[in-house]
């Protein structure tokens, strides 16, 4: 053998010996093996289980007709859905805390009853968020709504994102649609279609409730998603939700300060002990650096307690 070829056997006997020992590296990368037979999960497993329905469940008192089919597995979807998309939900408790006690009182002062705080909870999220369509704010509000219901938008205001003011506009057109449709499931539906298109529905497919009518995907799904939040709410724990109470995000606690002049925001934070990121944490209606007053107007800032 030339000293050639004995060179080029040495170099793919080389080559040889190290593919077969990364093979073995490869090998020993594989899943624990316990027993021989269990092999342990990977960070983060879940072990997914069927969720067994509530024998029976209301909106505003109006009972849903778990008895049809279709109508159970719809609330099935939404319950599951919700159940475990974990980052969502587990969010969605912890700002209730914060805006329930805020939505409460004002839904109860105009009659409307408590389990419209969850359709607040589903448009939002409690979120000062802005639609593809335009409606914005926790309530979702639509800007041409917004002034109907009395609420300023303008270049320096805009009270779709004040809370109080904006649950009670909401609260004016959940009456509105309620003295409309005579059912308050109903009206939760108008909330997503608007009551003509409901009515329209009820009319043209001779229904007389929610549940017997044939709508669009998104107001199809929409009661059950409020019912599913309703129902995880109701008992977080039975649904796989360990929420530790100090976990939670604690209501703000307001002081109040009348402002009859025109300001520049960013002054006005400094001279009350703070920066101007914690004056529109508190007032997100303020849209602008400056708020420009008219004569005879005023507007009522919200501050942390210990800041006025």
């Amino acid at each position: 053998m030339s000293a050639n070829r004995f060179a080029l056997y040495i170099s793919i006997l080389s080559l040889f010996t190290v593919v077969i020992i990364a093979f073995k590296g490869f090998q020993k990368d594989e899943p624990t093996v316990i027993n021989k037979k269990a092999i342990v999960p990977p960070i983060g497993f879940v072990n997914a289980k069927t969720i067994p329905l509530p024998e029976s469940i209301d909106f505003a008192g109006e009972a849903v007709p778990l008895n049809i089919p279709d109508v159970k597995e719809r609330l099935d979807k939404e319950l599951h859905i919700n159940s475990y998309w974990h980052n969502n939900t587990i969010f969605l408790l912890k700002r209730a805390h914060r805006w329930f006690p805020v939505i409460e009182p004002i839904l109860k002062e105009n009659g409307i009853p408590e389990d419209f705080k969850y359709l607040a909870l589903i448009e939002s999220g409690f979120e000062n968020v802005r639609s593809y369509a335009g409606a914005e704010g926790f309530w979702q509000i639509m800007k041409g709504t917004a002034k109907e219901y009395g609420l300023e938008v303008s270049k320096d205001v805009d009270e779709r994102y004040h809370p109080q003011k904006a649950t009670q506009a909401a609260c004016d057109y959940l009456n509105w649609a309620h003295n409309k449709l005579g059912s308050w499931t109903l009206v939760a539906a108008s909330y997503n279609r608007g009551v003509r298109g409901i009515s329209n529905a009820l009319e043209n497919q001779k229904a007389e409730d929610y549940y017997s009518l044939m709508l669009n995907e998104e107001t199809y799904r929409y009661v059950f998603r409020i019912l599913a939040i309703k129902q995880i709410f109701s008992n977080p724990n039975s649904y796989g939700f360990d929420i530790q109470t100090e976990h939670l995000y604690k209501p703000y606690n307001y002081a109040f300060d009348t402002v009859r002049n025109s300001v520049d925001l960013v002054d006005y934070a400094l001279a009350h002990n703070m920066d101007y990121k914690t004056l529109k944490i508190y007032n997100p209606w303020l849209r602008d650096e400056k708020l420009r007053v008219g004569r005879n107007e005023f507007y009522v800032f919200s501050l942390p307690e210990s800041k006025k």
